[in-house]
């Protein structure tokens, strides 16, 4: 079987409290069954792989973002083509948000987002922070938020799961991140799939049945990952 080709932008930009380690999980959790990945780190004015099965971007600094706006979207044609061809894609804090239409910062300043994700964010002096623990379709997702942009959603998206010990997307609806189809956005660092292996699963699921093949993996020893994930969910700061 060819390798899933995973798209990982702004590696050296948006990796703020291990970020990466979503690569780093799908990776191996592949090369645990015996099979294949290829990384692709993305970073400004480098082209998007062909072939893409999963696109995975991570959070980073308000600077950071803002360095990486203008190219993030440059992307945005071919980010929303990307998205209606159904490929995977998870986005956390900065890169979600510019998944969004835009972020409006607490001074007025407004970013563009490319439209992706139905989803309007406003930075305010309310910081959201803490370990987060939120029920999904796909199971519990385990993750540290810290973030003070307040995310609205829209008609065109459903959130990831709810919310009730932490802040999520805007401290007052209890929602978390965001759905479009095959496209994931979150607040969730951690990195959230070391503990939430069940999702990480999900992700490779939808990336080989785009491609027309078998979606059964075999199982794994997952009791590590899921006592971390116990042990923050009782920690909600």
């Amino acid at each position: 079987m060819k390798p899933l080709i995973l798209a990982h932008l702004y590696p050296r930009e948006l990796n703020i409290y291990g970020d990466t380690g979503n690569v780093l999980v799908l990776r191996k959790r592949l090369q645990w069954r015996g099979l294949a990945a290829e990384v692709v780190g993305v970073q400004v004015g480098d082209p998007l792989p062909a072939g893409t099965d999963i696109l995975l971007g991570g959070g980073g600094q308000d600077a950071a973002q803002g360095e990486i706006g203008r190219d993030f979207v440059s992307r945005g044609p071919e980010l929303r083509a990307m998205a209606d061809d159904g490929v995977v894609m998870l986005t956390i804090c900065g890169s979600y948000q510019l998944l969004g239409h835009h972020f409006l910062t607490k001074d007025g300043h407004k970013i563009e987002g490319v439209g992706v994700l139905d989803v309007v964010t406003t930075g305010s002096d309310r910081r959201l922070i803490g370990n987060n623990s939120i029920e999904t379709p796909w199971g519990r997702l385990v993750g540290f938020e810290n973030h003070s942009g307040l995310t609205e959603l829209g008609p065109g998206v459903e959130p990831l799961g709810r919310t009730e010990t932490g802040r999520g997307n805007n401290g007052a609806d209890q929602t978390e991140g965001a759905v479009r189809g095959n496209v994931f956005g979150s607040y969730l660092h951690g990195p959230v799939l070391a503990k939430s292996p069940a999702f990480a699963d999900e992700l490779l699921r939808r990336a080989y049945a785009r491609r027309g093949s078998g979606t059964d993996l075999e199982p794994l020893d997952d009791s590590l990952a899921l006592a971390a994930a116990d042990v923050a969910a009782r920690r909600p700061r």
